[in-house]
């Protein structure tokens, strides 16, 4: 249990998370927040704690987000990564997928509204209300879990849609096929969100049906969210979605950027330009030193760090195995592939 006075901090924390309602034009706003979440984890947060004592950081030397020392994402793989409280019989845990046998990563996550709150609010900012939206999803190695993040983000939306005509699909692509037929000769004008794993839309892409029709919509929105599973051979992005655009008939494919370790996501809305979310920056770090930080007109490949303020109950600042590049867009970015021998968890990598 957290002291009254720790749980006060933490309270004070969560509502200036809640206030970042869009992408700050004062970078200072979101860099400042971000730092004393920093000094809470590096307090409350005992692996991270130790992680920092190991590399002799000081926290009250840490003044800017270039010198906070990311933790690398396979610690939620072999530790509870916690800020703060235990496990609580309401806690969810979120796991990655992972091939049979396989230490898969964990992330207990103790205030689910605030992870519905903020991804929703990500989504409606970047989309518009979900309330406008019939959400039809093609998921089917996360549906075969019951611990998965993607579903659990999902499912929500699908119940603020308020349409009965939302729903998952595991391996009936026919099915599929006819209920966006139906979804597109709908009255209603609704937006309809098709939204797949990569090796999930490309079977279905190719299963020989003709869905040449689904170009003729323009309230149709295609959305992947990477990830073969090891059923198909790895493809770039821009591979994968000029077979999703040429089998579908549609102009562009959007993607999500979202994994089990983190608690924000951004998108993509067709170029593989993803932009950042009010409570989510990515920094580049150089491939062979983990510590050093690129600055933002860095015009080469580097590692992904992200700070996730979403991450309020575990750690915000995530060394991930993706790599990427930034654009000259403020704080956009583009993923590129992964780190040899990284694993494939479920977030959406292509490798390079």
């Amino acid at each position: 249990m957290l002291s009254t006075e720790i749980a006060s901090f933490r309270q004070s924390l969560r509502q200036q998370i809640l206030s970042i309602h869009s992408r700050p034009s004062d970078q200072g706003l979101f860099e400042q927040l971000a730092l004393s979440v920093f000094r809470y984890q590096a307090t409350h947060n005992p692996i991270y704690r130790d992680y920092l004592q190991h590399l002799a950081s000081k926290p009250e030397q840490v003044t800017d987000l270039s010198r906070v020392p990311f933790m690398p994402i396979s610690f939620f793989k072999n530790h509870n990564i916690l800020t703060g409280f235990q496990p609580q019989p309401d806690t969810l845990t979120f796991a990655s997928s992972g091939t049979t046998g396989e230490q898969t990563s964990r992330h207990f996550v103790s205030d689910p509204d605030l992870y519905d709150a903020i991804s929703t609010r990500i989504f409606e900012q970047t989309y518009g209300s979900l309330g406008n939206f019939h959400i039809v999803a093609l998921l089917p190695s996360y549906l075969e879990r019951n611990n998965s993040s993607l579903v659990y983000m999902v499912q929500r939306f699908m119940a603020q849609t308020g349409s009965d005509k939302s729903g998952f699909f595991l391996h009936n692509h026919h099915e599929l096929t006819e209920q966006l037929r139906q979804l597109t000769q709908e009255p209603d004008q609704k937006k309809i969100l098709l939204i797949g794993v990569t090796f999930g839309l490309l079977d279905w892409a190719e299963s020989g049906q003709d869905l040449s029709f689904l170009g003729q919509n323009p309230n149709l929105i295609v959305m992947e969210t990477g990830g073969m599973k090891g059923r198909r051979q790895e493809l770039l992005r821009e591979e994968v979605h000029q077979i999703l655009i040429k089998a579908l008939g549609i102009q562009t494919v959007h993607s999500e950027y979202g994994m089990t370790e983190l608690l924000s996501q951004a998108y993509s809305n067709g170029n593989g330009l993803f932009q950042p979310s009010p409570t989510l920056r990515v920094f580049l770090r150089d491939i062979n030193d983990p510590f050093l930080i690129y600055p933002d007109d860095y015009k080469r490949t580097g590692g992904i760090n992200v700070v996730d303020l979403a991450n309020l109950d575990s750690c915000s600042f995530i060394e991930t195995q993706d790599l990427g590049q930034y654009d000259d867009n403020e704080g956009s970015f583009r993923v590129i592939g992964r780190f040899d021998n990284s694993d494939v968890r479920g977030c959406n990598l292509m490798v390079i």
